[in-house]
């Protein structure tokens, strides 16, 4: 009963942060705030994902998950009703922030809830069924926001969209003593974290984290930009990107099954090398129908990644600290996603698109050797 409960508050908790991005920005925009502002407006999300994890992780491990989520379905809930009651562009950058908050809250405790939940054979397919969970929030969320929108006007959507965290409230108040309570002797603050940074295994799995997240990040991209850039239209580059994301949804899946038959680590190095050969293809078409094709390749890759890199995260967290290691894991990842537009952005505007392709295969193939360091390195 628990794991359903964590995959309804997956569910409404990421289908409202996923609407409030959509519906802040296009309200933004009505209002009449510039493209600059919108663009700081993006980066609210963010910061509190970035900042926090870490400390919220810790916290999940010390006290629980409970007051957590229902603090993250408190702010998702007021970051909402702030800018249907003031209607200032001001307002956005708290909404932003607050619903930036919420995803922080939501993000590490529940892929931590997940993994305390399942017993090691359920692992894998526990966390297929998050991922896959978290896949249809990416679709579903942008969905409610324009229909809301188109509907009911940009103000109403607010509250329409404000009332989905509000379910995670009553879920958490009605059932979320199911949820297990955590141990405040097992985390131990600053020298725990500092020994989490000293732990190889732990290190090894940040690094490949952080490559699965560039990776993506930057096929989603720079591929419309390269798309764009050979002619082709909207519709084609949507097209294009649908094929990856159709593609990451089959193979998670399947994720379940496969790690059955393949060692995780080993199928987290076949994952970077199919990643590596979508972007070495890339710079050599610029056919819908092929770019279609390899965004396929590439999603069947690494559409595995993420939810391989947070099960073997878990596994290889020590007893007690896994929230706070799966902390860490979401600020690295946090970090590349800030950082990674700049650096790359400025790569293409000095050598061009092809070169960052190929420096980003480069990448996903160094992804595989660490893979296969993890593969050889034995479990605690």
């Amino acid at each position: 009963m628990a794991i359903y409960l964590t995959l309804a508050l997956v569910f409404f908790g990421f289908v409202g942060v996923n609407a409030a991005r959509v519906v802040l920005t296009l309200y933004a925009l009505e209002l009449g705030a510039l493209p600059a502002t919108v663009g700081v407006l993006g980066g609210m999300f963010y910061v509190f994902p970035l900042l926090l994890s870490l400390p919220i992780g810790a916290l999940a491990d010390r006290h629980g998950s409970r007051g957590l989520l229902i603090s993250g379905s408190v702010c998702g809930t007021v970051a909402l009703l702030l800018p249907y009651f003031v209607r200032h562009v001001s307002a956005f950058y708290v909404a932003a922030t607050l619903s930036g908050l919420s995803l922080a809250f939501f993000h590490v405790t529940l892929q931590n809830l997940m993994g305390v939940l399942s017993k090691p054979h359920e692992r894998a397919r526990n966390f297929s069924n998050f991922s896959l969970v978290g896949a249809v929030t990416s679709f579903v969320g942008p969905l409610v926001a324009g229909f809301s929108i188109d509907y009911a006007g940009y103000a109403a959507a607010c509250l329409c969209i404000a009332a989905l965290p509000l379910v995670s409230v009553i879920l958490l108040l009605g059932w979320g003593r199911l949820l297990p309570a955590g141990n405040p002797a097992s985390a131990g603050g600053a020298s725990a974290t500092l020994r989490t940074l000293t732990d190889r295994e732990v290190l090894r799995m940040l690094a490949t984290s952080g490559l699965v997240q560039l990776g993506t990040d930057l096929f989603q991209f720079y591929l419309p930009i390269y798309g764009h850039a050979k002619g082709l239209s909207a519709s084609a580059i949507g097209a294009v990107l649908a094929s990856f994301a159709s593609a990451a949804f089959i193979v998670r899946f399947y994720l379940a099954r496969l790690v059955q038959r393949v060692p995780p680590e080993k199928l987290l190095g076949w994952s970077f090398y199919m990643g590596a050969l979508g972007f070495v293809l890339v710079p050599f078409f610029g056919h819908a129908v092929m770019l279609a094709s390899i965004a396929f390749v590439f999603g069947l890759g690494m559409g595995v990644g993420t939810p391989l890199t947070v099960m073997l995260m878990f596994s290889r967290s020590v007893e007690g600290r896994s929230g706070q290691t799966l902390g860490l894991r979401l600020t690295s990842t946090n970090f590349v996603r800030v950082m990674a537009p700049v650096v790359f952005g400025a790569l293409a505007s000095a050598f061009g698109l092809p070169p960052v392709f190929w420096i980003s295969a480069l990448m996903m193939g160094s992804g595989g050797l660490l893979s296969r360091a993890l593969a050889e390195q034995p479990r605690k």
